[in-house]
C-alpha cells in the first residue's frame, strides 16, 4: 500500500535535480506539487482539524509555490509540518512565533530522517517558508500521514458509456438518401417521359424471356428463319437508334466509384514513391548523424573519464561532509538545549546570590532590631511604673485593712469598759 504519487520513499523528487538536467517545464513543477499537496491535505481533513481547530489561514493552490510574506509563510509551514507529524502518530507541540527557527526546522528534518527520507539540502532553504524544498517536506509528511491512516488510492470508476444506436442513424440516413433519389428520379422521369417510350430497358429484355409464371418458353422444335441477310441488315439499321440501354446508377454501389478509387490509388502510389525517396534520404542522414554522435560521444567520454572520476570522488566527499554536517547539526541542537538549561540554572543562582548579598549588606534589619529594642525598653519602663503603682496600691490596701482590723479588734474592749462604767 502506497499513498505517494509524486515520489517514492527515500528518494528526492525530480524537481530537486541539478539545474543541468532540468527541462523546459521544470519551473512549473512546484505548482503541480503544490496542487497535489493540497489534495492530500483535503484527504486528511486539514480544513477542519487544522484550519478551524488551530485557527490557521487556509491555503490556496499556489501558496508555498510563490514567494509572499516570509514570516507568515514560515510560521504556517512549521505549524502545518508539526500537525502532519502528529497525524503520523508522533507527538510534537505546536510551535510558537517566539520559538527558535533553527530548532524547529531541525526537529522536523530529524523526524523525516527517522522515516528513512533522504534530505540532501541545507536546512536554511526552509527558512524562507516557500519554494520546492518546503513543498517537498510537506508532501513527504502528508504521504506518511496517509500511510498512517491506512489510506489507499482506489481505482477510477468511469461512468457507463451510452451506446449510440448507429444502426438507427444509418437507417435514417439511408431513408433520407432514398427519398432524395426518389425525388430526383421523379424529376428525371417527368423530363424524359417522351424518350422513355422509345428506350428499351434491361428489365424489358428480361421480361421477354419470362412468362407470367416465371418459366421460360421453350419451342417444341427447332425454329428456322426465312429472313435473308439483306432484310436483317435493313431491319437492324432501322431499329439501331432505338436500341439504347440505360442502367440506373446507385451512389451506394462501389462500382460507381471504381474509377475514382483507381485515381486515388495512382495518386497514392505517386506520393508514396516520392515520400519513400525522401524518407530514405532522411534515414541515411539520420544514420550518418547517429554515427557521428556515437563517435563524438566516445571521444568525449574518453577525454572526460578523468574528470568524471574526480567528480565522483568530490561527490562522495560532499556526501560525507553532508552526513557530518547533519550529525554536527544534531549535536549542535542538543548542545543548544543543554546550554539553555545551564543558562537558566546560572540565572537562578545569580538571582539567589544577589538576594543574599543585598540582605547581608542592607542595614534595614539592624535598624528594625534597634527600634524593636527601644520599643521593648519603653514598654518595660512603662510596665515597671505600672508595677510600682500596683504595689503602692496593694501596700495602701494592706495598711488600710490592717488599720481596720486593729480598729475592729479594739472596738469590743472600749465597749466593755464603757459598760463597766455604767
Amino acid at each position: 500500500m502506497s499513498a505517494r504519487r509524486g515520489t517514492s520513499g527515500g528518494e528526492a523528487p525530480d524537481m530537486m535535480k541539478d539545474d543541468g538536467d532540468e527541462g523546459p517545464g521544470q519551473n512549473y513543477l512546484p505548482f503541480v506539487r503544490m496542487e497535489e499537496l493540497l489534495d492530500k491535505l483535503k484527504l486528511l481533513r486539514y480544513d477542519k482539524e487544522f484550519v478551524m481547530a488551530l485557527r490557521m489561514k487556509p491555503l490556496n493552490r499556489h501558496y508555498f509555490a510563490l514567494a509572499g510574506s516570509p514570516g507568515e509563510q514560515f510560521f504556517l509551514f512549521v505549524s502545518l509540518a508539526v500537525w502532519l507529524i502528529n497525524k503520523t502518530g508522533k507527538g510534537m507541540e505546536q510551535p510558537q512565533e517566539s520559538d527558535d527557527p533553527n530548532s524547529v526546522i531541525s526537529n522536523i528534518l530529524d523526524t523525516l530522517r527517522q522515516k528513512d527520507e533522504n534530505i540532501d539540502f541545507p536546512p536554511s532553504k526552509l527558512k524562507a517558508g516557500n519554494g520546492e524544498h518546503v513543498i517537498y517536506v510537506l508532501d513527504s509528511l502528508a504521504d506518511f500521514a496517509l500511510k498512517h491512516t491506512a489510506f489507499t488510492w482506489q481505482k477510477t470508476v468511469y461512468p457507463p458509456e451510452q451506446e449510440v444506436e448507429d444502426q438507427e442513424t444509418e437507417d435514417e440516413a439511408e431513408l433520407t438518401l432514398e427519398k432524395v433519389e426518389e425525388e430526383m428520379q421523379e424529376l428525371y422521369e417527368d423530363d424524359d417521359d417522351e424518350d422513355e417510350e422509345n428506350i428499351m430497358h434491361l428489365d424489358d429484355l428480361t421480361d421477354l424471356t419470362q412468362t407470367t409464371g416465371g418459366q421460360v418458353e421453350r419451342p417444341e422444335q427447332i425454329m428456322h428463319s426465312n429472313t435473308t441477310s439483306e432484310e436483317w441488315r435493313l431491319e437492324l439499321e432501322r431499329v439501331l437508334p432505338q436500341l439504347r440501354v440505360t442502367i440506373r446508377s446507385d451512389q451506394r454501389d462501389w462500382r460507381s466509384h471504381i474509377e475514382q478509387m483507381h485515381d486515388y490509388r495512382s495518386k497514392i502510389d505517386e506520393s508514396l514513391s516520392y515520400a519513400q525517396k525522401q524518407l530514405d534520404s532522411l534515414h541515411s542522414e539520420i544514420a550518418h548523424s547517429l554515427e557521428k554522435v556515437g563517435s563524438r560521444e566516445k571521444y568525449i567520454n574518453a577525454e572526460l573519464e578523468q574528470l568524471l572520476t574526480e567528480y565522483r570522488n568530490l561527490q562522495n566527499m560532499a556526501t560525507e561532509n553532508q552526513e557530518q554536517y547533519r550529525q554536527v547539526s544534531g549535536n549542535l541542537t542538543q548542545k543548544s538545549h543543554e546550554l539553555a538549561q545551564i543558562t537558566d540554572q546560572l540565572d537562578h543562582v545569580k538571582h539567589e546570590m544577589e538576594d543574599r548579598g543585598s540582605s547581608m549588606t542592607d542595614g534595614t534589619p539592624l535598624l528594625s532590631i534597634r527600634k524593636a529594642l527601644t520599643r521593648v525598653k519603653n514598654e518595660l519602663t512603662a510596665i515597671d511604673v505600672r508595677i510600682g503603682v500596683v504595689q503602692q496600691k496593694l501596700l495602701m490596701t494592706r495598711l488600710k485593712d490592717k488599720s481596720n482590723l486593729q480598729r475592729d479588734m479594739n472596738a469590743p474592749v472600749h465597749n466593755n469598759m464603757d459598760m463597766g462604767l455604767y
